[in-house]
């Protein structure tokens, strides 16, 4: 087996941490019909080999904050080093350099509060070689909510609702600075046990356990799967930056909603009101996604394309320590 692609049984593993981060390796494997040991044993080397790895993030908005669209134009000398500072801070994700090494896009998130957003790019690394920087508020996220289709649909229904954890009303919490430590010890690894997540906050196992369970239920805290696209057979991966009609900003993000091609898209201020990331398995395929499928959506006036050249960080920590 190739260490470096998934196989069937890889994509369905990946799929089920997708329904449920934290789901024991006992129940994923019931449901898939493996033992508990080979799916330990198949996520440890996903992981291990950078391919996979679960996070568990809070939701900004539960929390006050704004997630904000970064693009930073570059020499490409200061594409590497720049990205890599930035991939190291606590509040970016998705660190991206685009565009043949002259281009970095990342989220970065701040409080709500207007004096906190007038400081957003004075937190930036400061370089001579970035000469353009510009900053778009994210106002709704409006596809790829759910994860993106190429690692979520290994699974049937009943496999899903199989894995699903069990409903229930969200519960009121508060967040207070304790969580901290939690939520960084979860943003490395999602699938901490509980005697690691217990040193890592100084809390005891049977706390931890419990206010886990308090911020689930508050809706704070979700899980996701970082997931290396071309370990799917996805070699080709743009960011798209969309000008659309305002009357047709709705119609455009519910079409975006259904292709299997966008992996996230999101509703943002700016000339472009729509940025979106494109996962196809090569650049033909690009091509005729961006011809066929965004170039037919009635309301877009412009489009811009820019190919990932590499993916420093994901939705939580370096995929590659």
């Amino acid at each position: 087996m190739d260490p470096l692609t998934f196989d069937e049984l890889d994509r369905r593993i990946a799929h089920a941490l997708q329904v449920d981060g934290r789901a024991p390796f006992s129940r994923i494997g019931e449901v898939l019909g493996a033992s508990d040991r080979t799916v330990a044993r198949r996520y440890r080397r996903m992981r291990s080999n950078g391919l996979l790895r679960v996070v568990g993030l809070p939701h900004a908005a539960a929390l006050g904050h704004v997630d904000w669209l970064v693009r930073m134009r570059c020499t490409p000398d200061a594409a590497l080093p720049v990205a890599t500072a930035l991939a190291r801070r606590a509040d970016t994700s998705w660190v991206h350099i685009m565009s043949g090494g002259t281009e970095i896009s990342c989220v970065t998130r701040t409080r709500r509060q207007a004096e906190e957003g007038d400081l957003l790019l004075q937190k930036l690394p400061r370089s001579p070689r970035v000469t353009a920087v510009t900053a778009h508020c994210v106002l709704r996220g409006v596809a790829g909510l759910e994860g993106w289709p190429g690692r979520t649909s290994a699974l049937t229904a009943d496999e899903i609702a199989a894995l699903s954890p069990e409903p229930a009303p969200p519960v009121p919490v508060t967040p207070t600075p304790a969580d901290n430590a939690l939520l960084a010890a979860l943003a490395r690894d999602g699938r901490a046990d509980f005697p690691a997540l217990a040193r890592a906050t100084g809390w005891s196992e049977t706390t931890v356990r419990r206010r886990l369970e308090e911020l689930r239920k508050s809706r704070m805290l979700y899980f996701d799967v970082d997931v290396e696209p071309a370990s799917l057979g996805y070699h080709a991966e743009a960011m798209l930056w969309l000008t659309v009609a305002p009357s047709a900003l709705t119609p455009v993000t519910r079409a975006l909603a259904s292709h299997p091609q966008i992996g996230y898209a999101a509703a943002i201020t700016g000339p472009a009101n729509i940025s979106a990331t494109v996962l196809c398995r090569d650049l033909d395929e690009l091509y005729d996604y961006l011809a066929d499928r965004v170039g037919a959506l009635p309301g877009v006036t412009a489009a811009e394309t820019s190919p990932v050249v590499r993916r420093l960080k994901g939705a939580g920590t370096l995929l590659v320590p």
